[in-house]
């Protein structure tokens, strides 16, 4: 089954979210930056990208670009949370290739919905 991994500084929302992918055997690795990312992602062909938009330190969109750039990764779905008054970083996750744009409260809500795909039996 293919793993997850989310780009993410911020260690508590990182735990959160590794809490919920173990709680739900969902292979999940956690990235701080895109050389990181792109070095992962290619070692484990992950079925998705996930993105914290205002994880400034981890050059989201830089690492959005990238990952759509590079021929073997351009088809990985890319999911990036934001905090909903941020309508321009949305557009520019949009712009940048991010497939599927939330705010941070919905993310949250839908997490372990968003993981159980990628869980191993």
């Amino acid at each position: 089954m293919a793993s997850v991994i989310a780009v993410v500084d911020d260690l508590f929302f990182g735990a959160k979210i590794l809490e919920t992918a173990e709680r739900l055997n969902v292979p999940l690795r956690l990235v701080r930056s895109p050389e990181e990312l792109e070095a992962q992602a290619q070692a484990c062909r992950p079925g998705l990208l996930i993105f914290d938009l205002n994880a400034e330190g981890c050059q989201p969109l830089q690492a959005i670009r990238r990952v759509k750039a590079n021929p073997e990764l351009k088809n990985t779905p890319a999911l990036g949370f934001y905090s909903h008054v941020q309508h321009d970083l949305k557009a520019a996750a949009a712009e940048a290739g991010c497939d599927r744009i939330m705010a941070r409260s919905a993310f949250t809500a839908q997490l372990p919905e968003l993981l159980r795909p990628y869980a191993s039996p």
